[in-house]
């Protein structure tokens, strides 16, 4: 009987001399896209409802969440210059670099000049050119914040880059762990990565505290990585501090983009600027490893860098207004709708970014075994989509983002409470597990 084509195929495939690389597969399944694609993908959807994913910096047809109509003139007089129709330099167009510079010098006490800058496909391209910049030595590792942006995880599992986590401090505002810190740290750790405004957390961090940061980065030895994406997304009372200014202390690598506060992800185009008056970058080889790097990788788009000045000069001020205004609306409007969803605890209201990130209380919840759990059937039940906690290292949290028309946060809340009320178990009941443990306690005694 001859055999199918399959056969063959199973047959013959010890002669084959290659197969994939397991580190991409390894990497992939710390990020948030395939995560949450794969709890879309792995569910039946049973409400019949639209699927409902919001995601931050997306655009849409409110005003408030829509890139401003500067930034689109920009990049549409760029394309008809033909003046951007060729590949760009490796670091980065020079007016572009000279613009980003411009933006970020502000109160810098030592101004950044357009050579400190590179310009790169988006902050996540930012992250793997620095990562990988870093992971020569095989021995290295890097402090990363718990909870925190995976992407930073992802990089560094597929470079080999050995990850040790910090705390975040819910009760003191989310400040960082600086003793825990201290305490993961060895003579092998090149970096620690701070964000802020803080992903997921919604904070923001003080003068002081950033200070405190900077002298332990120069007690350990080691550079800060400050991802400041979220610069222009800040609606509460404390005031965004960049962490360059503190770069006399430590040497400070600053990663941003126009994605969050301009609304635009999908235009991939951000920076790397090195904050270094020592000289230090330049002295340990990292200013050379990131151009060489810079070599290997595809560079943004002409047109993009070309339109990029116009976009950080002469975007109004007014547009970032109303976008704060919207903001502060939402979390306002969130905290309240969240009184009628008990299993969920807020910490802190946040003041920045675009998220509401919550403490879930399971034992409020029949039949829910952690944050994924939650998320995952509230897919199916509700087809609407969140991020659970254990994707950005924190288990039994759940992330919303809340950066997006009121119309869409009432109806995430209002799908939110369908679940809560299906699932929620009764305050008899509760106590009555309560009592029953207590028991069981006082007999093991």
């Amino acid at each position: 009987m001859a055999s199918n084509g399959n056969d063959n195929c199973n047959a013959n495939a010890k002669v084959w001399r290659f197969k994939g690389n397991g580190a991409t597969s390894d990497a992939a399944a710390v990020t948030l896209r395939k995560l949450a694609f794969g709890m879309f993908k792995n569910c039946t959807m049973n409400s019949g409802k639209t699927i409902l994913f919001p995601t931050p910096g997306e655009p849409s047809a409110h005003p408030n969440f829509r890139t401003c109509p500067e930034a689109e003139e920009a990049v549409a007089a760029a394309a008809h210059s033909g003046m951007a129709d060729s590949y760009a330099p490796s670091p980065g167009v020079f007016k572009a670099r000279r613009a980003v510079a411009d933006y970020l010098n502000g109160e810098l006490p030592t101004k950044l000049k357009p050579e400190d800058v590179y310009i790169t496909g988006g902050c996540n391209q930012a992250i793997e050119i620095v990562i990988d910049s870093l992971a020569g030595n095989p021995a290295a590792n890097i402090l990363l914040p718990r909870p925190g942006y995976p992407h930073y995880d992802a990089r560094a599992v597929y470079s080999g880059l050995e990850i040790r986590k910090y705390d975040l401090l819910p009760e003191s505002d989310w400040e960082i762990d600086l003793d825990g810190l201290e305490a993961a740290a060895d003579e092998n750790t090149v970096a620690m990565v701070i964000i802020n405004p803080n992903n997921p957390c919604g904070n923001v961090y003080t003068y002081d505290h950033l200070n405190k940061v900077a002298e332990m980065a120069r007690k350990l030895g080691i550079m800060v990585i400050s991802d400041e994406v979220y610069d222009r997304v800040v609606y509460g009372d404390m005031p965004f501090i960049p962490m360059g200014k503190f770069a006399s202390i430590a040497p400070v690598i600053t990663l941003g983009s126009i994605s969050k506060g301009w609304v635009a992800p999908g235009w991939r185009v951000g920076w790397i600027a090195m904050n270094d008056p020592n000289g230090i970058f330049i002295s340990t080889g990292v200013v050379q490893a990131i151009e060489d790097f810079l070599d290997l990788t595809p560079q943004p788009s002409f047109i993009l860098q070309e339109a990029l000045p116009d976009i950080l000069e002469k975007t109004p001020k007014e547009f970032f207004d109303k976008k704060i205004k919207a903001m502060r609306r939402n979390v306002e409007l969130s905290c309240e709708r969240l009184k009628d969803i008990p299993c969920f605890f807020c910490p802190k209201k946040p003041e920045s970014c675009s998220y509401l990130w919550l403490k879930l209380d399971t034992s409020m919840l029949d039949n829910i075994k952690n944050d994924f759990d939650f998320c995952t059937k509230l897919v199916s039940e509700e087809s609407l989509i969140l991020i659970p906690g254990v994707a950005l290292g924190a288990e039994n949290w759940v992330r919303i983002s809340i950066g997006t028309d009121e119309s869409v946060v009432e109806e995430i809340f209002d799908r939110l409470k369908g679940f809560y009320d299906r699932h929620a178990i009764s305050k008899e009941a509760i106590k009555l597990n309560g009592h029953a443990i207590n028991q069981i306690v006082v007999s093991v005694v």
